[in-house]
């Protein structure tokens, strides 16, 4: 008896030649199944009336059992529509909220609560935990915000310079970014309005104001790029980093007073979101001549504005180096300086390979990444400097 296989999901048979070779007292039986043979016991004789009966038997039994199991493998195979398609809804949502900008908004508020805790250990409350949970909550959905209104008033550029952002690539639909935009800038004022009073929500809406005005016509600051700078170095530099330690001692119980590391940090970063506006240009330097949008890149040219990015960024480390051998007292000079001393050579190292790499698009790239993990790496260090 032969098999054969379908097409369709499930195994089927067809009985083309049932051949059942019966053979004597001395041999052993054996089935011809699809040019494979299956012996049987060597007492087993057949009569033609066995045979049939046999072989009906054996055929109904097995089709039961491999079809059976070829079916519910095929539907194993197969993938529910429905999750498939909230998993791409996951996919392009995360994208959405640009990562990178996550990880620097998670890893400064967390850095500046933590310092804040270090200066006054003796008032920690295991209360205080979801209270700096629901702060960082506020301050992602105020990044959504803000990311995401780009993304809707950029989509023609990001087709040319980003296209695999979930817009521009078609995974997201503008009806559900703005769902997005308005459900983030509801939720991260609302969370800050219950939490943390009056003045550090007028931060915070002070904040979603320049994100608005960075994207949204009629303004739209983002042409004008000594205004793009100011607006991204206040967001992401003073208003998190002064507004995340003044909320940490308002919750601790303390009137706002700037101590040494937090003014440092602060300036640090202001500056380095400066930087970080500066070179954020440098891959989307063919959209933005397309479109007429005025950045340094497109005015002064990647090369010169690579190494004025990493000429500012060498200005920060100097002064950190500076600073810890000017107030021993209050910075940890053994970690400050020799830190402060590798981030640099670092830098120093990329922007020559940038150079050496001609300044393709990959290597702008690869550069602005790093310019990126720069930043990440100054908030892991500051809680212990």
């Amino acid at each position: 008896m032969e098999l054969s296989i379908s097409q369709s999901p499930c195994v089927r048979f067809s009985s083309l030649a049932p051949r059942f070779l019966a053979a004597s007292h001395h041999h052993r039986s054996s089935v011809h199944l699809a040019g494979k043979f299956i012996s049987l016991p060597r007492d087993v004789s057949f009569t033609s009336l066995s045979t049939s009966r046999m072989r009906s038997k054996f055929v109904s039994t097995n089709y039961r059992k491999i079809s059976i199991q070829a079916c519910s493998q095929v539907g194993a195979a197969g993938t529910d529509p429905v999750l498939d398609r909230i998993t791409r809804f996951q996919n392009a949502c995360w994208r959405f909220l640009r990562p990178h900008t996550i990880r620097g908004t998670a890893l400064g508020s967390t850095a500046l609560v933590a310092r804040a805790l270090i200066e006054n250990t003796h008032l920690i409350k295991w209360s205080l935990v979801l209270k700096a949970l629901s702060g960082l909550l506020a301050l992602i959905c105020g990044n959504g915000y803000i990311v995401g209104i780009n993304q809707i008033y950029d989509i023609g550029i990001d087709k040319v310079n980003k296209p695999y952002l979930p817009i521009a690539a078609g995974d997201l639909s503008v009806q559900s970014a703005w769902l997005l935009v308005i459900f983030f800038a509801i939720a991260g004022l609302l969370v800050v309005g219950f939490n943390f009073g009056p003045f550090i929500t007028s931060l915070y809406s002070l904040g979603l104001f320049l994100g608005t005005i960075y994207s949204v016509p009629p303004l739209r600051m983002k042409r004008f790029p000594i205004a793009a700078f100011l607006i991204i170095a206040t967001v992401r530099g003073f208003l998190l980093n002064f507004g995340v330690y003044h909320a940490t001692r308002a919750a601790l119980g303390l009137p706002f007073q700037w101590s040494a590391p937090v003014a440092f940090i602060t300036s640090f970063v202001t500056l380095f979101a400066l930087v970080i506006a500066i070179t954020k240009d440098l891959p989307d330097v063919e959209g933005d001549r397309k479109f007429q949008i005025s950045t340094l890149a497109t005015k002064l040219g990647v090369r010169n504005i690579a190494f004025l990015g990493s000429g500012l960024l060498l200005v920060n480390y100097v002064s950190a180096i500076s600073l810890a051998f000017y107030m021993p007292q209050v910075f940890r000079g053994s970690l400050m300086i020799p830190a402060h001393l590798i981030l640099a050579s670092c830098l120093i190292f990329q922007t020559w390979v940038l150079e050496k790499a001609n300044y393709t698009k990959e290597a702008i790239s690869g550069y602005y990444r790093f310019i990126w993990n720069l930043f990440y790496a100054e908030y892991l260090l500051f809680p212990f400097l």
